[in-house]
Order: structure tokens, then sequence, then C-alpha cells
């Protein structure tokens, strides 16, 4: 995987090591909130599929009943919770409600895979043994996870929540002379998420992942810049000045386009009876 899409994917979701943009794991509280309006959910699909399978099947026989009821259990304990989740991508109704999406361990959004086992495990979790498994794994497991999160490698997320961003990197000193003459292309948009992800969690890394990932994005970002920075230049510095510069020229490329527009477009009378 490129450097240039770390932290980038579906849904602006999709995390690599280190450079991911974190969500909170939601606790048991809202999960069991979740969860309550998912078996209303299944229990109004339940009542539902009893009602047309009592009808479709009133002169049949015992057998062909235990059938029917077998296939409506599944279809609304295991088929209907695999579709709801793979559709809307780890969102449930309750999910839905509540503000919670459940995602991949690396933070991506599930698949089919993941969806169905969650939903098989919940079977038996959640239907089988009442939600006790369900509810001692959610209490000892750092992120909340139940039975069927361990086996599909996945979590459950809060997505409504406030993200505070932390202040864009300023330009080191020693880089200022060499940003300001320097041809810096725009960068894609998948590098220049990266880089910032990285600027904004590097104090939390091991120092070997900082170091590691740092090199990384530096080789790549070294592609759109001439000339190139003095050799010894740390990697973070650079990167930092990379940012720093492009969101100097946007603010000036931007200043210019409003100047232009101002002298090309005439004010408008009711802008100026307004203030």
């Amino acid at each position: 995987m490129s450097s240039s899409t770390l932290g980038v994917g579906v849904d602006d979701l999709v995390t690599g090591e280190a450079v991911a943009l974190e969500l909170p794991a939601a606790g048991i509280a809202i999960r069991a909130l979740s969860g309550a309006l998912d078996l209303l959910v299944a229990g109004v699909a339940m009542w539902i599929g009893l009602f047309v399978a009592t009808a479709t099947t009133l002169n049949a026989d015992d057998a062909i009943i235990g059938v029917a009821m077998t296939v409506l259990l599944a279809l609304v304990s295991v088929v209907l919770p695999t579709t709801m989740e793979t559709l809307t991508r780890g969102r449930s109704v309750g999910k839905l409600a509540t503000g919670l999406r459940t995602v991949r361990d690396d933070a991506g959004p599930i698949g089919f895979r993941h969806a169905f086992t969650r939903a098989l495990v919940g079977f038996v979790e959640i239907w089988a043994l009442f939600g006790v498994p369900a509810l001692v794994s959610g209490l000892v497991s750092g992120k909340g996870k139940r039975l069927g999160d361990y086996a599909a490698g996945t979590y459950v997320v809060r997505e409504r929540v406030h993200i505070a961003l932390p202040p864009p990197p300023m330009m080191p000193p020693q880089l200022a002379v060499w940003a300001a003459g320097a041809d810096i292309a725009r960068l894609p948009d998948g590098l220049a998420m990266a880089v910032r992800q990285f600027l904004m969690r590097a104090p939390r890394l091991s120092p070997h992942s900082r170091a590691a990932l740092g090199v990384e994005l530096r080789d790549e970002v070294a592609n759109y810049l001439a000339p190139q920075p003095p050799a010894d230049t740390h990697p973070e510095l650079l990167l930092a000045a990379v940012i720093a510069d492009r969101r100097r020229r946007d603010a000036i490329r931007l200043e210019r386009d409003e100047a232009l527009r101002r002298r090309l477009i005439p004010a408008d009378p009711i802008d100026s009876l307004s203030s």
C-alpha cells in the first residue's frame, strides 16, 4: 500500500497504521440500547413471519411446520442483520438510531464476510444464550467487543462525535527560506491527508513506527519538490514545512481570486442596504 493511501479509504474511514483518524469505540450502554432496538425490529419481523408461516402451513404436517419455523428463525437472526449491515456498511437499524457503526479492526468499512460472521456468532451468543456472553465479552474488552466482533475482526464505533482538530503545522524557521523559493507541486489528496494525520499523531507513535512512517512519507513528498531541501533535514520538519507552505500559498491564491471577483462582479445593492 502506498503511503498516500494511509488514512484514506471508503467513506473516509479506512486507516493505515499510525495515521488513522480514530473514532471512539462505543460503550456498553449505547451498544445495549442499539441491540435492544435491533431485537425489537427482529421481534416485529418474527411476528410478521409467524403470521405468514402460520397462514401458509395451516394444513401442513408437523415436519413442514418445523422446517418453516427453522427457516424463519434463520432469516430473522442471521440473514436480516447480515443483509442490513452489508448494504449499509456496518449500520443496523439500532446503530442508525444511536449513531453507531461497525468497522473493521483497521477502521475500514465491513463487508459481507464480516457481517455474516457477526450474525452467525450472534445467533449463539445473543439469541441462544440470551446475550450473556456478549455482555461479559464487552465488559472485559477494551473496545467493547462481543464474541462476534472477535471472530469477524470488527468493533463498533460512535460516529456522532465532535472531533477537535489540532492546530495546523507551523513552518519550521530553518526551512522558511527554502520553502518560499521552492517549487512545491500540489500533493494528491490522499498523500496530503496522510501527512497531516501523521504530523497530528506523531507524538503518540512508538519511536520505530514514527521514524519509519516519517521517512516513507518524506520520500513520497520529495517527488513533488524542486529543489530538494537540505540533505540533513529531519523528515518531520520537511513534512511540516510543505504543509505549512501549501496552506500559505492557498490562502494567497484565495485572496487573489476574491479580489479579482470583486473587481469583475459589481457589488449587490441589496448587500449594501443590509449592511
